[in-house]
C-alpha cells in the first residue's frame, strides 16, 4: 500500500484526500482506502467570469486552506501528492501568480487541467466502484464549469462547457431569490449548451445510468434527505428521482436567501449559488429524459488519488 494525497482546486471549494492506494493492476482495479476527506469552500472563482483574473482575496483564501492541507499531508505521511486547478485558475490571466502562491503553501505546484482531463478524472474516481450497468453518463457540475463523459469502463466521449454555479449565479441570478425572467434566460443558456453536449459526445443520449457529482449534486441529495448533518454513507450512490430534483430546485428557486440558508443539508457557502447548481442539475434530466440521477461521492478527488498508482 501506498499513502497519497489529492488535491482538488475548484471554482467553489478546496478539497483534499489522503489515502492508501494498492498499487497492483490499473487505475479502476486498485484498492482505494480513504484516510482523511477535507473540504472547504473559498470561492476562488470569484469574479473571474467579468473580470479574468483572480481576486487577491479569493487567493488569500484558497492559499489559507492549501497551507492548512500541506500541513494534513505532511502529518499523515502521504508519499505522493498530486493538486490540480481547474475552470477558475484555466480562465484567468494571473493563475502563475496564484500557483506560486499555492506552491509555497502546499508544498506542490498545481497542475492546470483541461476539460477533457478533468472529466476522464471524474469518470474514473465516479466509476471505479459502481455496481450499476452502464453506459454512464457522468456529470461533474463545479462553479465554473461542468464537465460530461460517456462511457462503460474507459471514457468515450467527452466535453467540458462553461457552464456552472458560480458562473450561472453571475451572469444571470442577480435578484433575491431569482427573477422568473432570469431563471428562463438561465435555463435557456443551458439548454443550448446541453445541445452541444449532444453533437460532441457520443453515447450522452444512449447512457443508461445518470452519475452525478460534486458539490451542488450532493446537496441536493442532503436537501432531499432533511440531512442535519453531513452524512457521506447517506449521500453515496443515493437516487435522486426527477421529481425530487424538481422539487427541491423549486423550493431553493423560490426562497429568499435568509430563509434558503435554512434548509436542513444545505451548507451556508453554497446558500447563493445552489439555486444555478440546481437549475443545471434539473436540465439535465429533463434534457436526457433521466428519471434519476445515482449521487456518487466518488469523484475526481478520487481519479486525482488512482492516477497516482
Amino acid at each position: 500500500m501506498t499513502r497519497v494525497a489529492s488535491v482538488d482546486i475548484g471554482t467553489n471549494s478546496v478539497r483534499l484526500l489522503v489515502a492508501d492506494l494498492g498499487t497492483d493492476g490499473g487505475p479502476k482495479d486498485v484498492s482505494l482506502q480513504p484516510v482523511e476527506r477535507l473540504m472547504r469552500i473559498t470561492r476562488l472563482g470569484q469574479g473571474v467570469d467579468s473580470s479574468r483574473r483572480l481576486h487577491p482575496d479569493a487567493i488569500a483564501r484558497t492559499t489559507a486552506v492549501l497551507r492548512e492541507y500541506g500541513e494534513v499531508i505532511r502529518t499523515l505521511g502521504a508519499e505522493r501528492v498530486r493538486a490540480t486547478a481547474t475552470s477558475a485558475a484555466r480562465d484567468s490571466a494571473n493563475r502563475d501568480e496564484f500557483f506560486d502562491a499555492a506552491e509555497a503553501a502546499l508544498g506542490q505546484r498545481p497542475e492546470l487541467l483541461s476539460g477533457d482531463d478533468e472529466a476522464a478524472l471524474s469518470f474514473l474516481g465516479a466509476t471505479a466502484d459502481l455496481r450499476e450497468g452502464g453506459p454512464f453518463l457522468v456529470v461533474d457540475i463545479g462553479g465554473g464549469s461542468t464537465e460530461f463523459v460517456s462511457g462503460t469502463e474507459k471514457p468515450e466521449g467527452a466535453v467540458s462547457v462553461d457552464i456552472g454555479c458560480v458562473r450561472l449565479t453571475e451572469q444571470f441570478l442577480h435578484s433575491d431569490p431569482p427573477a422568473p425572467e432570469e431563471l428562463s434566460q438561465a435555463v435557456s443558456v443551458v439548454r443550448d449548451h446541453l445541445a452541444d453536449v449532444d453533437r460532441e459526445v457520443r453515447g450522452a443520449a444512449s447512457a443508461r445510468t445518470l452519475v452525478g457529482l460534486a458539490g451542488t449534486v450532493t446537496t441536493m441529495a442532503a436537501v432531499e434527505l432533511g440531512l442535519a448533518e453531513y452524512n457521506r454513507d447517506a449521500i453515496h450512490h443515493f437516487r435522486l428521482t426527477r421529481v425530487a430534483a424538481e422539487d427541491v430546485f423549486r423550493t431553493l428557486a423560490t426562497e429568499p436567501s435568509e430563509v434558503r440558508r435554512h434548509n436542513p443539508g444545505l451548507e451556508e457557502g453554497r446558500v447563493d449559488v445552489i439555486v444555478g447548481g440546481a437549475l443545471i442539475a434539473v436540465s439535465i434530466m429533463r434534457h436526457w429524459s433521466f428519471d434519476e440521477m445515482l449521487v456518487s461521492e466518488s469523484d475526481i478527488l478520487d481519479g486525482l488519488a488512482r492516477s497516482l498508482r
